[in-house]
């Protein structure tokens, strides 16, 4: 793992810690490296399921869509999403973990374009997504990275 995508680890460890979306969701990335990342949610019976008591589509679409723009990240790239579509393919039964795989497939000055995999403990798909991101700036440069990289994020 290079040295950025180390310290962007760490960073993402700290601020995330802190975000409120997140810890709703109870989004943990599991894996990362550049511009590739894994995160899991546990589908929580009445906290994350729908009228049909199986995971609510709007709860893996955000699972996707973190884990594509943190993709980005991984490649030192703020982003903000500019268009995204899922399909899902299979529901996702409630008390199981389930992972987004975020790879990114094109990154051009302005946007990258990147697919993520929603899948089960069996790696069966649930979901696919693709997702246009908008750079709005590079993560090395901001004040919240540095403070990360001196180990006061958290």
């Amino acid at each position: 793992m290079d040295v950025y995508v180390a310290q962007f680890k760490n960073c993402l460890q700290a601020v995330y810690k802190k975000n409120p979306f997140i810890n709703l969701l109870e989004m943990k990335i599991t894996a990362l490296e550049a511009g590739r990342i894994t995160m899991t949610m546990p589908v929580v019976f009445g906290k994350h399921t729908n009228v049909h008591q199986i995971a609510h589509g709007g709860a893996l679409a955000s699972l996707a869509d973190t884990a594509m723009g943190l993709a980005c990240g991984t490649l030192d790239q703020k982003v903000v999403t500019m268009d995204m579509n899922i399909n899902f393919v299979r529901g996702a039964k409630p008390d199981q973990l389930v992972y987004a795989h975020a790879e990114v497939i094109h990154q051009g000055k302005k946007t990258l374009v990147v697919e993520a995999a929603v899948v089960d403990s069996e790696e069966k798909l649930l979901a696919k997504s693709r997702g246009t991101f908008f750079v709005v700036g590079r993560f090395s440069e901001g004040s919240d990275f540095d403070e990360c990289k001196q180990g006061q994020g958290d």
